[in-house]
């Protein structure tokens, strides 16, 4: 399934990858594709943005023979640990 955005990029949201690098540590991975018609500055603000609302950071570009841009964005999960312990009323 591909979500098309403002600035023309395609989001793979059925591509959404969750890996545990090390113990302890999970990432969420999001590709999206970008069109050649984008101009680096383009480029730059949509990252930026989904820096700012979502929380992804780079993790891979790759430019495709054809001009299109290839993105691979992270994430780092935080999982919580439950800390309440049981209370004994004596």
């Amino acid at each position: 399934m591909t979500t098309p955005t403002a600035f023309g990029a395609v989001r793979r949201s059925g591509r959404s990858q969750w890996r545990s690098l090390r113990p302890g540590v999970e990432w969420q991975f999001e590709q999206v594709v970008l069109s050649r018609d984008l101009s680096k500055s383009a480029v730059t603000r949509f990252l930026v943005e989904q820096a700012d609302t979502g929380g992804w950071e780079l993790d891979r570009v790759r430019i495709r023979a054809d001009g299109t841009r290839r993105v691979q964005l992270r994430r780092k999960i935080i999982r919580q640990r439950a800390t309440i312990f049981p209370i004994e009323w004596g």
